[in-house]
């Protein structure tokens, strides 16, 4: 005897079982590197605020520095920051991840010294070519070991935090490398468009929790009070309409690639795991059984379950919808078309059609197992002739 097989490629639902695993654990991984997008970035309510007296904020530098004679502006938004500035200025940024590109932009036009505080790689890339972040260290007392003499000055101070790695230019000065921590320094002045930039890889010197330990408060008086004017930008948020226009944006690059490789990887490895199971495989049954047997059986179980009108009905309509498509009628013809075509088809009496087909409840099992077997007949009838 031979068997007759057929073949076909993997579903869809095989292609999703197989794919929900590492769809799974890619959608955790994009999720952890948005949520440590976010988190890398301070929003403690009042950090470095110049109004601020909690341990992060920045009140007491901005009363030394007054005390100091430098007159310090603080400004919530680039306009306001541009309105202030001025030749003899010192700008600090202090909350820079919440700056848009435009933002960023409009910055780099002032005029004065720039002083960043942990800035993203976007302001890296606007401010300090050749600056990129390089890791993150804890933040300890750290010596200068540099010869810019504002950290000289200083001495040991709470540095650390972002480190940087710098590509010197020729056409440029030498930057200043400072306070570095395994190599690397984590605070960077250099000369960049003609202001002196300086990076902070953190921004614990200048809290009030920080300031009187060590050579934290020369560090930062040394570094912001070189101007008659210290333009404090605390930014709120960008305004409607500028910068990122989603969350997305947040994402560093690497990360966006780093997705689009998993997501890649994973179609992979879902026809990978497809392919693996193999196609899928229909086998006839060695063994025909005949429509009648099946719908005897059925008759029977009706049968024990003494529900003879019930049984009669589904039988009488599953015969009608199997034969109606073979007579060229729809679902919703009526009984005297249906009658009237079955009759036409086998030779039958109309009364004995209607009977068959919508008759009386079987009066007994007997009865109800005669209709089954009489059903079959005709629709065999039907389908021969």
């Amino acid at each position: 005897m031979s068997v007759r097989t057929t073949s076909s490629g993997p579903t869809a639902g095989q292609l999703w079982r197989a794919a929900r695993g590492p769809a799974a654990i890619g959608l955790v991984l994009v999720l952890l590197a948005v949520v440590s997008a976010i988190l890398e970035r301070p929003t403690r309510a009042g950090y470095l605020d110049p109004q601020a007296p909690s341990p992060n904020g920045g009140r007491a530098l901005a009363q030394i520095l007054g005390d100091r004679g430098t007159t310090v502006s603080v400004a919530h938004s680039v306009s306001a920051a541009r309105r202030a500035a001025g030749p003899e200025t010192v700008l600090l940024v202090t909350r820079p991840w919440m700056l848009s590109r435009s933002q960023l932009r409009a910055l780099r036009e002032l005029p004065g010294d720039r002083v960043l505080v942990t800035p993203t790689r976007e302001v890296l890339r606007q401010f300090t070519p050749g600056v990129r972040n390089d890791g993150e260290l804890s933040v300890e007392a750290r010596e200068p070991a540099c010869g810019l003499r504002a950290a000289r000055l200083a001495g040991t101070a709470d540095m650390g935090g972002a480190v940087y790695s710098v590509t010197a230019r020729p056409d440029r000065p030498a930057p200043s490398l400072c306070y570095a921590a395994e190599g690397k320094p984590s605070l960077v002045r250099l000369e960049s468009d003609g202001h002196a930039v300086t990076v902070l890889g953190t921004g614990e010197p200048l809290t009030n929790d920080r300031l009187d330990d060590r050579g934290n408060a020369a560090l930062a008086l040394n570094l912001l009070g070189q101007g008659s004017r210290l333009v404090w930008l605390l930014p709120t948020g960008p305004p409607p309409g500028e910068g990122d226009k989603s969350p997305f944006a947040l994402i560093p690059t690497e990360v966006r690639l780093a997705a689009l490789q998993l997501g890649i990887a994973l179609v992979l490895v879902a026809l990978w795991r497809a392919r693996r199971l193999g196609p899928v495989v229909t086998e006839p049954l060695p063994v025909v059984v005949r429509s009648a047997e099946t719908v005897e059986g059925r008759g029977r179980l009706y049968r024990a379950r003494r529900a003879r009108g019930r049984a009669a009905e589904a039988l009488r309509t599953g015969s009608r919808e199997r034969i109606t498509p073979r007579l060229g009628l729809t679902r919703g013809a009526t009984q005297e078309a249906v009658v009237a075509a079955v009759a036409a088809r086998t030779g039958r009496s109309p009364a004995a059609v209607a009977d068959l087909l919508y008759g009386a409840t079987p009066g007994d099992d007997a009865a109800l197992v005669r209709l089954a077997s009489n059903l079959d007949t005709m629709e065999r009838e039907v389908g021969q002739s």
